[in-house]
């Protein structure tokens, strides 16, 4: 049997189902959480654990009530979580604030925002008493600046910012890490999703550009996870090369 644990959001997809490979084959024991079954038990056979070192959860991040359901009905030989990575969120259009849709909204809010700290406020706690976890927010490169048309997105992610700056100094008396990494362009299915699965539309995002991946993402998490004990990588901006912020982006035509 494996040793630490990880519990990673939003598992089954994109970045968070990087970071389960990467975190698996650093040898921690794995709680992968998702809203489909079915990708979880696709995410399970590619991860190759037993029942002993992976355990799926299905649930929305967004449901406060199956969230604490989930988190307190844990056996308790998967209770001692040694790191938590709040992955789970996504952007949803791209249309003027004025012209912006009602529930893509309330989806990015209680995703982004609201579901990032039901698992904290969730998980966070027994590490405070073990005097010991770390908690790795994905934050965005559009939490640092607003864009055209990210206008909610981008709050929410300036909200993560805030929120696990925050957290970092509730948490400065104890040796719980906090981490905030901060992807620019990530080619996922983030901008399938963005633009309500107009796949054609999607892959114009990263025209003349080679974006990061997932893997790149987990890599840095995994970093800030397995640094020494008294270092703590409070956060990370992670662009592709030919990208300078969240605006500016050089293509090759």
């Amino acid at each position: 049997m494996l040793n630490k644990i990880a519990l990673i959001t939003g598992a089954t997809s994109g970045i968070g189902r990087a970071c389960a490979l990467k975190f698996a084959q650093a040898g921690y024991r794995i709680i992968a959480t998702g809203r489909n079954k079915e990708k979880l038990r696709t995410l399970a056979s590619e991860l190759g654990l037993d029942r002993n070192n992976l355990l799926l959860l299905d649930f929305d991040v967004r449901d406060r009530h199956a969230a604490t359901l989930a988190i307190e009905s844990l056996p308790e030989k998967w209770r001692d979580i040694d790191v938590l990575v709040n992955n789970a969120g996504l952007a949803l259009g791209l249309e003027p604030e004025y012209e912006g849709n009602y529930d893509d909204w309330d989806t990015m809010i209680d995703t982004n925002i609201k579901g990032l700290l039901t698992m904290t406020r969730l998980v966070v706690p027994h590490m405070v008493e073990r005097n010991a976890g770390h908690i790795i927010n994905i934050g965005s490169v559009a939490g640092d600046a607003a864009y055209a048309g990210g206008n909610v997105y981008c709050a929410t992610k300036s909200a993560v910012k805030t929120i696990t700056d925050g957290l970092r100094i509730d948490l400065a008396h104890t040796a719980v890490r906090v981490t905030n990494v901060k992807p620019g362009l990530v080619e996922t299915n983030f901008s399938n999703t963005r633009f309500h699965g107009d796949n054609a539309r999607a892959a114009t995002v990263y025209n003349g550009i080679k974006p990061l991946t997932g893997n790149d993402i987990a890599d840095v998490a995994l970093y800030a996870a397995q640094a020494p004990a008294h270092v703590q990588i409070a956060e990370v901006l992670v662009l592709a090369t030919h990208q300078a912020n969240g605006t500016v982006i050089h293509r090759q035509s």
